[in-house]
């Protein structure tokens, strides 16, 4: 009878955990449509990541991190090293600062998914399974321009008109694979990542006579296709002090070509038109390459470093692209992110410890060069500062993580635009042990 009571109380527990994440993701789904940064609408849109709530707030790298508390989605090496089943869902939410160079400003909000992840040991320390779903690159932004438009030649008069600029959507990832650790000394892993995705443009073109007609051009581009990710961990134990741990550690993926169409509309709601036929055509995204060295010390401090390197001056398309237009303009250019973070957690394994001493403290930065400018030598950088703390919930096994992001991108230079932004993320963090035989007395 104690074994049965047992399992009916783990079965209510992973039931009350499994309602909570549909809740969350449920939320994340039902979102209103918001304003995002300017700077989404060239390339492919704003790039995105999500290796865990833990390096979120350390600046967003983690390639060398690995954790009992965390499953790092970034490097499937470290998935080999789980002893709990974990699941994890994420959202964040943004307040941008807009300002040109006539000093003129604009405050955008926008509400996203962060990520929905899931890691089980398949043998507790040694092989592992992970499976996550996340934005990959986010298309949010609205423009509007004020023009003349000469009617007569000879008397020079004019008639204003308004054109305003509109995109969403963006390409989400799929990711699934395995991680293992033959030796005590390293960890290895391989995923296959399925990347889907439609992104919406539009121009509406407003006249202030009446004597000419409103016009709105639309264009849907949807694409998918296939890549994969391979990594690997290098571990050091009792390097410099007892109970330390040095991660070298390294990923990459590989290129992947994206299958694609395009269809445009002319009109307004029901009367719109299709323009022609579908464009068929490929995307070519170039590989992704990321260092990192994370440092843990007496089961308190953890320090890390990281830097990513992706080509995208190799990119190609088949479909013009704010910034790209196959064979004649080509914008895009090759990205550099450098992060850098720590973490302190005052009673270190200590579990009985009082709970602010069981509290994590993070602090970060990150550098991001960025992949697409809107002109030739036109620089849109960013610069953050993040950080959060991690919360233990009731729950043992859960964790609640709040973090934040602080930071400045491009510039207000000549007819461009200073973002200056405010990133509020919380993250969910369930573990618990599943699948244990129990052996009746």
């Amino acid at each position: 009878m104690p074994a049965i009571l047992h399992r009916v109380s783990n079965a209510r527990a992973h039931m009350s955990s499994l309602v909570l994440l549909l809740l969350l993701v449920t939320s994340a789904a039902a979102q209103s449509r918001d304003d995002g940064s300017v700077y989404s609408r060239f390339g492919l849109g704003e790039l995105r990541s999500f290796s865990s709530s833990q390096a979120q707030a350390m600046g967003g790298g983690g390639t060398a991190m690995w954790s009992y508390n965390y499953t790092n989605f970034d490097n499937p090496a470290a998935w080999s090293r789980q002893l709990l089943v974990r699941a994890a869902v994420g959202m964040r939410f943004d307040r941008i600062r807009s300002e040109d160079a006539a000093s003129q400003t604009e405050n955008l909000t926008a509400g996203s998914l962060s990520a929905v992840q899931f890691g089980a040991p398949i043998k507790s320390n040694v092989l592992g399974v992970g499976i996550s779903y996340a934005p990959l690159t986010r298309t949010n932004y609205r423009i509007s321009t004020q023009q003349a438009l000469i009617t007569d030649p000879v008397y020079g008069d004019t008639t204003d008109y308004r054109i305003d600029y509109e995109g969403s959507g963006g390409l989400q990832r799929v990711r699934i694979g395995l991680g293992i650790r033959p030796f005590s000394w390293v960890s290895m892993g391989a995923t296959t990542d399925f990347i889907f995705g439609i992104t919406e443009e539009a121009r509406r073109t407003t006249f202030q006579s009446e004597d000419f007609a409103q016009t709105y051009l639309a264009s849907s581009t949807r694409l998918f296709g296939w890549t994969a990710n391979v990594g690997v961990i290098v571990h050091k134990t009792s390097l410099l002090a007892e109970q330390d741990d040095l991660s070298i550690a390294a990923w990459m993926r590989l290129p992947a070509v994206l299958k694609g169409n395009r269809a445009r509309t002319l009109g307004e709601s029901l009367n719109r038109d299709t323009l022609g036929t579908q464009l068929r055509g490929d995307v070519r995204i170039p590989m992704s390459t990321s260092l990192g060295v994370a440092y843990y010390l007496q089961n308190r401090w953890v320090f890390t470093v990281d830097g990513l390197y992706e080509p995208w001056s190799e990119f190609e398309s088949d479909f013009s692209l704010p910034g790209y237009i196959p064979n004649t303009i080509n914008n895009m250019r090759d990205r550099r992110r450098f992060s850098g973070g720590l973490e302190f957690r005052p009673a270190g394994a200590n579990l009985l410890d009082s709970y602010f001493r069981r509290v994590a403290y993070r602090l970060g930065f990150y550098y991001d060069t960025g992949y697409v400018s809107p002109a030739q030598d036109v620089d849109i950088s960013t610069l953050a500062i993040t950080g959060g703390v991690s919360l233990p919930a009731l729950l043992p096994g859960t964790r609640l993580d709040v973090n934040f992001a602080l930071g400045s991108r491009g510039s207000a230079d000549r007819t461009l635009v200073r973002d200056q932004f405010v990133t509020l993320s919380a993250t969910l963090n369930i573990g618990e042990r599943w699948f244990v035989k129990r052996k009746l007395q």
